[in-house]
């Protein structure tokens, strides 16, 4: 009998060995500059098949399944890497997520098929089910929903400084909490939508801490933040400035902690 997880955990493994171990720089510009014409495309799918070999045989599947998994899987990653390859800005973040996504999800469709009792009724009426919905709903929320409230909120306290312009009607979403760099600013360098991402790094260290029940955690990416962010705001001749960094920050931890505080009671968590 096989396990939904016994069987993807070992398929996880192999892909991400053969796809970030053994596929070197040099396969990855070949298959860039000669798409389909591209040997290296060919054996790097099949690697990813046969590979498969290995957990198939410590699982103990049977030749007929393992044969259709190499299939599967070769095939597959080879339409996969081709889509992605002849993509124009193929290397942006979004499309190597979105590569990996079908990947992985070609891994759990072949292993949801395998393992014995699997089938999505089981997983709808696990006693489970409920709690990981709603944790990864906190995860949704406390990403762009929550930039747009902060966006919201500070558009109502616009940076005072002659040398700005104080429309900042521009700053609607953007997550300007942690690193409030905006294109309306004269004399604010940094990078562009900088605060956005960090702002989202640090709820989600904030969210995932809460949820293992550690607020010593918290408290530390409090104060790791507090330090760098600490010389900047100190030194700044814009009180402004440093009292709309303040805002946001807050605003971000006190939803965060609450959608936290919230998930960790529904799922039962204890707090150390």
């Amino acid at each position: 009998m096989f396990d939904f997880f016994s069987v993807l955990i070992p398929f996880l493994l192999i892909h991400t060995i053969c796809d970030f171990y053994l596929q070197t720089d040099r396969w990855v510009e070949a298959k860039k500059a000669h798409t389909y014409r591209s040997p290296e495309l060919y054996l790097h799918a099949t690697l990813q098949g046969v590979a498969l070999l290995l957990p198939a045989m410590a699982l103990g599947i049977d030749w007929r399944s393992t044969v259709c998994l190499i299939v599967i899987v070769a095939v597959s990653h080879f339409i996969i890497d081709l889509w992605k390859v002849t993509t124009p800005k193929g290397d942006k973040l979004a499309y190597f997520v979105i590569d990996q996504a079908l990947h992985v999800s070609v891994l759990a469709a072949i292993a949801f098929h395998v393992a014995d009792g699997a089938s999505i009724e089981a997983v709808l009426q696990h006693e489970r089910f409920s709690d990981g919905v709603l944790v990864v709903f906190a995860y949704v929320l406390i990403l762009k929903p929550t930039s747009i409230v902060i966006g919201a909120v500070l558009n109502k306290y616009p940076i005072v400084n002659s040398a700005m312009d104080t429309d900042t009607d521009a700053v609607t979403d953007t997550d300007v909490i942690a690193d409030p760099v905006s294109d309306n600013t004269a004399n604010v360098s940094g990078l562009v939508a900088g605060g956005e991402l960090i702002g989202y790094l640090e709820r989600l260290l904030i969210l995932t801490f809460m949820l293992v029940g550690s607020y010593a955690a918290v408290g530390f990416v409090l104060a790791a933040k507090s330090i760098f962010r600490f010389g900047e705001l100190n030194q700044s001749a814009n009180r402004s400035m440093t009292e709309y960094v303040l805002i946001g920050s807050l605003i971000s931890v006190v939803i965060t902690t609450l959608i936290g505080a919230l998930v960790s009671l529904g799922v039962d968590i204890k707090f150390k």
